[in-house]
């Protein structure tokens, strides 16, 4: 673990946000959206404004404060606002839906909601079931039944003391998906972000105050870190953009505000390299983007296709990493200069990893295991979930209900959810790897894999497969697909049955919904 002396009164606020004013960068650009730019004087200014209309709201130490906003300026005030006032913000995912809201509003018992007003119709459908709510502060149209962010921020004073908070203190909270049946509140504490910021945007990726860095999404962990933290860690300045991550806004964007490192995901990586790719085939006349030195992949895996498509169109190495809500950003990552495609790396420095069987026992390298970190970012619990807490956070070890396998130099591969695996012909086979053979498949889109038991009751593949706009479902193409699948992979992971449908259920964040698809299949639809 890295060995970070933090004082006993320690306020992350301060260190993210007020340290560059002491240490002359009042003038530097620290963001950078489009909803304007602000200096770091300009940052310190409107997080104190944030921090005492918070405390105008009866805001104390330690009461919950739900944010559902925009990648935007409002998102990092309101963050470090709740945290210098010793409150604890909660980042919530904006692609979820009402009953997901009311949940979290109710779960946190959260006082105030920072809404952008784009989500308010959401808000409006389940606001008369809140407990704890006491105050909606509304940024953007729409506020007259509310309170008005940009009034209230008008009205706020421009200093504001920090609270006397220790590393130890709870900073914010993000709720993770791991448990299907419910989201659960991951505790954060003051530390955690600058430990992340030393293990790896300083330790892998050798970030500088002189980077512009440009993610996404900052209610996600990942996010979190790449566009909230990483750059204030540095002095650094960070991009900021709200609308939808399609492929011909974000090359604009890449463009236009010239990033140094990006971090991204898989699928807007793909979509990337095959929007350039066409542009190129059509003869249109692309500005360059010649500012990365590097790309960060990560919350998905990452295919060595489209790894190659994308540093062939870019120039630049992507770094595949794994990390997750409760260890709060990427713990396993490849460097500069030593990527291996197909690999999510080796432990980031900071962190210690193992890989055990079904029986707590360590394994060789090339075996499949259960992978276990230990480091110093990881949550301390989940909110009132003392079981899940027991079984996932066991003494300085988080489970993280994935399988690995390690190679002989240290780099990791995902081989699916530990929960996923399936046994067949005695083996273990992860769904992943056979629907990553299926997806190569020149009729099929997307496709997810589960168990399902023969008439002698042994586990087979079934797959479930979406075809591309313009393929026409035949039982010739499902043994063609099964036939292509043989040919790449061993034979027994091949799968027994396929079924073509329009949809793959998914999490808000991305994850193949198996247990629809296992009811689905009792059902017999």
């Amino acid at each position: 673990m890295l060995d970070i002396k933090l004082p006993s009164q320690f306020n992350a606020a301060e260190y993210f946000v007020d340290r560059h004013q002491e240490e002359g960068r009042g003038e530097k650009v620290a963001i950078l959206s489009d909803r304007g730019t602000y200096t770091y004087g300009q940052f310190l200014e409107h997080t104190n404004r944030a921090a005492n209309m918070l405390a105008g709201l009866g805001v104390g130490m330690e009461n919950r404060v739900m944010l559902l906003l925009k990648d935007s300026p409002e998102m990092l005030f309101s963050f470090y606002g709740a945290i210098k006032l010793g409150a604890v913000p909660i980042p919530t995912n904006i692609l979820m839906r009402s009953q997901d809201f009311l949940y979290v509003l109710n779960d946190s018992r959260a006082r105030v909601l920072i809404v952008d007003s784009a989500f308010l119709p959401e808000i409006e459908k389940i606001i008369d079931r809140t407990i704890f709510l006491k105050e909606i502060v509304v940024v953007g149209d729409g506020a007259e039944r509310y309170l008005d962010f940009g009034h209230l921020m008008s009205q706020a004073a421009t200093a504001f003391e920090a609270a006397r908070t220790s590393p130890d203190d709870v900073a914010f909270w993000l709720y993770s998906g791991r448990n299907p049946e419910m989201l659960m509140g991951a505790v954060h504490h003051h530390s955690h972000m600058v430990y992340c910021s030393e293990a790896y945007a300083k330790g892998v990726l050798q970030m500088t105050e002189e980077d512009r860095v440009f993610g996404s999404f900052l209610f996600f962990a990942y996010g979190l870190g790449n566009g909230a933290y990483f750059p204030f860690a540095v002095g650094a300045s960070t991009i900021l953009t709200s609308h939808r991550p399609l492929p011909e806004l974000v090359y604009e964007d890449l463009v236009t505000f010239r990033p140094t490192l990006f971090f991204s995901v898989p699928t807007l990586l793909g979509a990337l390299a095959d929007y350039r790719k066409t542009c190129r085939s059509e003869g249109k006349v692309l500005d360059p983007v010649d500012s990365l030195r590097g790309c960060i992949s990560s919350a998905e895996i990452l295919s060595p296709d489209v790894y190659h498509r994308f540093r062939e169109e870019f120039g630049v190495e992507v770094l595949e990493g794994t990390g997750s809500t409760e260890i709060c950003h990427i713990f396993l990552s490849n460097t500069f200069g030593a990527v291996k495609p197909g690999s999510t790396g080796r432990v980031v420095p900071g962190y210690e990893a193992r890989l055990l069987d079904d029986d707590g026992q360590p394994v060789d390298p090339g075996q499949l295991g259960n992978l276990l970190v230990k480091g110093g970012s990881i949550a301390s619990s989940y909110w009132n979930q003392r079981e899940e807490t027991k079984r996932n956070m066991q003494g300085e070890w988080f489970v993280t209900g994935d399988r690995y396998m390690k190679d002989d130099e240290g780099y990791f591969y995902f081989r699916g959810r530990s929960d996923d695996m399936l046994r067949v012909g005695g083996k273990w086979l992860a769904p992943q790897e056979v629907e990553h053979t299926l997806n190569q498949h020149p009729s099929v889109a997307e496709s997810a894999v589960v168990g399902l038991q023969d008439e002698e009751d042994l586990v087979k593949p079934y797959a479930f497969v979406v075809l591309k706009p313009g393929d026409v479902p035949s039982e010739d193409l499902k043994k063609e697909i099964q036939a292509f699948v043989k040919e790449k992979i061993a034979p027994y992971k091949y799968p027994r049955w396929i079924a073509f449908i329009d949809e793959i259920p998914r999490t808000t964040g991305g994850n193949v919904q198996r247990f629809v698809l296992q009811e689905r299949l009792k059902k017999g639809s």
